[in-house]
């Protein structure tokens, strides 16, 4: 008889300090956006080493707000190009959209599910205006190498780090490379406050520009440059995606604790690896994630790619798991071509192929990486279902 096991994507994501700094923020009736708020901002710069940092209500938020701000700030036109990964989640390429620019799709490699660099070079053209990354579940494609490319060019960069906080690429954290890095502090992600979302930028313009827009085109939110002859001064477009006190109160208590998360995920998942290498039922059924070389990863799942001759026992697999306890995901949303929101706006007008993105959706899935030292027999049963087909 197989064991069932509690595995979900993330176990016990709040510690009782957290608990208590979200209470004592209730208990002050200040549930809005106000001085904690501000401080994390704060320190979550200083943390990444950015200049500023805009804390918003989700990652999604994050997403949008930068697109619309590299829109508004650096004169976009609608029309103009934003390339992106097929393997991307909904909000990351829905801000494009709504902007009016158009979205371009590049495939992915098959080694980390980033954006095909080769690819990205084949796509640049006049209308490029903007690439949006998505750090996939930790690593990164050589960010470096693709700033070389673009040099000169005057191409934004927006890195969507909704998955990868605290991953480093050649000491240098994710998300700080461009000229927007987003982030999201959603319940199973590298920190949580159950919701919530930054965005780093090393411009002042965009910062000031983030503020005002953030909170419906208002310019309360500026420290110099209010015009003082009235209180409600609408000085552009805007929406209100301003955060929750309490998140912000737990989201910097969890941020003391980054590190030590990311270490403690990083050691399991190699415990993981290395006890399914060991398995008696082991025969290269999978393929797992091979970081840049120079990448520090801070992972938020542990990722699986079934070897050609195994695909087929993908659904089989994913029920098995389900079924005796362990939560899974696809890799965000596979190829999002395929999704049925993609059709509704002819985004693949050419029907171009993506392989890699499609062998990813057919072949991956993840699971979740805890926060807590794995016990031995929760590894043992782990596995075991890991390789029970």
């Amino acid at each position: 008889m197989q064991t069932k096991i509690h595995y979900p994507l993330l176990e016990n994501a709040f510690d009782k300090k957290d608990i208590e700094l979200g209470v004592k923020v209730i208990k002050s009736k200040q549930l809005t956006m106000s001085n904690i708020t501000r401080n994390f901002e704060k320190k979550f710069s200083k943390y990444l080493g950015v200049k500023y940092a805009v804390m918003v209500n989700s990652g999604s938020s994050a997403n949008l707000l930068s697109i619309f701000v590299a829109k508004y700030s650096h004169k976009l036109k609608i029309g103009d190009e934003v390339i992106i990964p097929t393997v991307c989640w909904s909000t990351s390429l829905w801000p494009i959209i709504q902007a009016g620019l158009k979205p371009v799709f590049v495939d992915v490699n098959l080694t980390d599910y980033n954006a095909s660099i080769e690819e990205i070079k084949l796509r640049i053209n006049k209308k490029t205006k903007a690439i949006l990354l998505v750090h996939v579940l930790g690593t990164s494609l050589k960010i470096d190498k693709l700033l070389k490319i673009i040099r000169g060019k005057n191409i934004l960069v927006i890195e969507d780090t909704c998955e990868s906080l605290g991953s480093k690429y050649k000491k240098k954290y994710l998300g700080t490379y461009g000229n927007f890095g987003t982030f999201s502090f959603y319940y199973s992600h590298q920190i949580t406050s159950g919701e919530g979302g930054m965005i780093v930028t090393n411009n002042k313009k965009d910062y000031e520009l983030l503020k005002i827009m953030r909170a419906h085109g208002w310019d309360r939110d500026l420290e110099k440059n209010r015009i003082k002859t009235k209180k409600f001064n609408f000085i552009n477009m805007g929406f209100n995606l301003r955060p929750l006190e309490v998140s912000a109160a737990i989201a910097q208590n969890q941020l003391k604790r980054l590190k030590k998360f990311s270490k403690l995920r990083n050691q399991n998942r190699e415990k993981i690896i290395l006890k399914l290498k060991q398995h008696k039922n082991w025969k290269n059924q999978y393929k797992f994630v091979v970081p840049e070389k120079h990448l520090e990863p801070s992972w938020f799942g542990l990722p699986f790619l079934l070897k050609e001759k195994f695909v087929k026992k993908k659904n089989l697999i994913i029920k098995n798991l389900n079924k005796f306890g362990i939560e899974t995901r696809p890799i965000i949303s596979g190829n999002f071509l395929n999704q049925k929101a993609s059709k509704i706006y002819n985004l693949n007008k050419k029907k171009e192929k993506f392989p890699n993105a499609e062998y990813i959706e057919k072949a991956g899935f993840f699971i979740g990486l805890h926060t807590k030292k794995l016990k031995n027999k929760e590894l043992e049963i782990l596995t075991n279902h890991l390789l029970n087909f």
